[in-house]
């Protein structure tokens, strides 16, 4: 099959389709998405090699669950082995013996098919089309923010980033809480969440101290540093960046503000399939360019342009 990789360099190659192991299923590839995290292993992120690739939709052509045949899926990305301790602690994000699609020990979804365990599929809601139900993944990575941090309709919060992904934090926290702003530096951007009724500023622009909760989606590994400036006393800081380059962080301030800092990765499929479904996360206009699979190093190259927000792969 084809696929593109990262050995080093990322490269449209052919290399054998996945053979499914015990309880895992075949997945033919319809559409998959291009993340931050994938643009980061490019940079030396996770030491991953091997097939990009973990957003995706896709038609199960095997399976040992026969009433899986032919449904159209999305699929959580850990691969967990139901043993070790955070496993058996209900922590199974946390797997010790944990593979990730497309980001460690597993090769991900920028090709024609790929292999994931029945147990990590979900159905693909009728009513959402392939470009949207390709999104499933990071809108789930933002409704995690919500199972870890309580968000009240009092609550003001700040969310970091104009970027696919903070575009979905901001809209699936404004859910729970209107007195929200998203800081940004690209007008185009932010004018997407304006059109939605959901409060932007410019990095250049003042922003008010002392939020409750401040959501960190830069991308950019000084972001931090600009959360601590905005957060109260006892507030909290939700990291969502993922960044190849090294951090520096002063100390002082989160310890004497006593600060609560919360790292968020991986979320529940069922709360975003269910806002995919009703609209209530609105992810169509963030969609720049659609490449198919056999130019998918063009589309890798394209996706880190500022012009662009979201760039998907036909496959």
């Amino acid at each position: 099959m084809r696929a593109i990789v990262y050995d080093g360099e990322v490269r449209l190659v052919e290399v054998p389709t996945p053979r499914p192991g015990p309880g895992e299923a075949l997945i033919r590839v319809l559409t998959a998405g291009i993340c931050n995290t994938d643009i980061e292993i490019t940079r030396g992120y996770m030491q991953f090699q091997g097939v990009l690739g973990h957003e995706f939709v896709g038609i199960v052509d095997e399976a040992e669950n026969r009433q899986l045949l032919g449904k159209r899926v999305v699929g959580e990305i850990n691969c967990v082995c139901h043993t070790c301790q955070f496993c058996q602690l209900e922590m199974p994000h946390h797997c010790l013996n944990r593979t990730v699609l497309g980001i460690q020990g597993r090769n991900g979804a920028f090709a024609e098919f790929l292999a994931l365990p029945e147990e990590n599929l979900h159905l693909a809601p009728s009513s959402a089309r392939d470009d949207v139900a390709v999104f499933t993944e990071p809108v789930a990575a933002a409704f995690r923010i919500l199972e870890q941090v309580v968000v009240t309709g009092e609550d003001r919060v700040v969310v970091l980033g104009d970027g696919k992904l903070g575009q979905l934090c901001a809209q699936v926290l404004w859910l729970q809480t209107k007195n929200l702003v998203c800081v940004g530096k690209h007008a185009w951007k932010l004018d997407l969440l304006a059109r939605l009724g959901i409060s932007t500023a410019l990095d250049e622009d003042p922003v008010e101290r002392g939020a409750d909760i401040v959501v960190e989606a830069t991308g950019a590994h000084d972001g931090l540093a600009r959360a601590l400036e905005l957060v109260r006393p006892e507030g909290a800081i939700v990291l969502k960046t993922t960044t190849a380059h090294p951090t520096a962080l002063e100390l002082a301030g989160p310890v004497v503000n006593e600060v609560h800092i919360v790292g968020s990765r991986c979320g529940p499929f069922r709360p975003a399939l269910d806002a995919l479904a009703m609209g209530n996360v609105e992810v169509r206009p963030m969609i720049t360019e659609v490449f198919p699979l056999s130019e998918g190093v063009a589309a890798m190259r394209r996706a880190q342009d500022p012009d662009v927000l979201k760039v998907l792969l036909h496959v």
